[in-house]
């Protein structure tokens, strides 16, 4: 009897791959790519987490590489930004290298919106504000030097300068040079006029308990615009409580009379010293 071989219903394992190879989505797409409909080509980022160290930091550089090549028009289709927003991302990336896969992922999609008919402005404002986003709450400015100025009695504030939380700045001013803050008033140094307490006296910039007319004064500015002003005379120790700025002037309301003290031909000047704290 001849026998005849059951063929029904069997999938031969070629066939079987080749269909399920066939269903299988295809993989995103890397580097440079269009689809239909889109105004402009997008980069598009690796996987990074299949790389391995070696091959990840390679690809980290290459995708800056490409995606400042199109922002700064390199790539000749219409998207364009401006150098100085390009350049302070540029710099901060390179000091935080791993922030480059986060950023060419949010990249991507706004390449995306654009070349889908979103325009480019909220890709532009993006890259504006990512340097100041990465970097929150960092400080890049410690107060680590030792600054000599000669103290202006006819100005306000003066010499802004920045300080990192946890700081310790000591600022002095020289207590034998002499100076007055009004015509009939007496010749006084930083420490101020003994005799003339500003303590509740709300036109004066420091009006607390210890606040004399003419003394130093010392102000420190938060990131959010918080003042904080405290007396200095002849020298006090500050630490900054957060990231801000400090900046230094005398106690007094009416500048445009103050009058420095001289003798034999030679006026005095208060020389400023601002410095790390021991």
């Amino acid at each position: 009897m001849r026998t005849i071989p059951l063929l029904a219903g069997l999938i031969l394992p070629g066939v079987a791959a080749a269909k399920k190879k066939k269903d299988e989505p295809a993989p995103p797409p890397v580097g440079w790519h269009v689809e239909e409909g889109w105004a402009h080509s997008c980069f598009h980022p690796p996987d990074w987490a299949q790389l391995n160290t070696i091959d990840r930091k390679m690809k980290r550089a290459e995708a800056l590489d490409e995606m400042i090549a199109q922002w700064r028009g390199g790539r000749d289709d219409g998207i364009t930004f401006p150098e100085q927003r390009i350049d302070d991302l540029e710099t901060t990336l390179l000091g935080r290298p791993e922030d480059i896969e986060s950023t060419s992922a949010a990249n991507l999609g706004h390449c995306k919106a654009s070349a889908t008919g979103s325009g480019s402005d909220a890709w532009g404002a993006w890259l504006r504000d990512l340097p100041g986003k990465l970097t929150e709450g960092e400080c890049h400015t410690p107060f680590d030097y030792t600054m000599f100025d000669y103290l202006d009695i006819g100005n306000g504030w003066q010499r802004p300068m920045p300080i990192c939380q946890g700081d310790r700045v000591q600022i002095s001013g020289t207590s034998k040079d002499r100076f007055r803050v009004s015509d009939d008033g007496p010749w006084i140094t930083v420490a101020g006029d003994p005799d003339r307490s500003t303590s509740g006296m709300g036109d004066y910039p420091c009006n607390l308990e210890g606040c004399l007319e003419g003394m130093l004064l010392l102000k420190f500015t938060t990131e959010a615009g918080i003042e904080t002003i405290l007396p200095v005379g002849s020298g006090i120790v500050f630490e900054a409580p957060e990231h801000g700025e400090i900046a230094y002037r005398i106690n007094d309301v009416s500048l445009f009379d103050n009058k420095w003290y001289t003798s034999g031909g030679i006026e005095d000047h208060t020389a400023i010293e601002i410095s790390p704290a021991p």
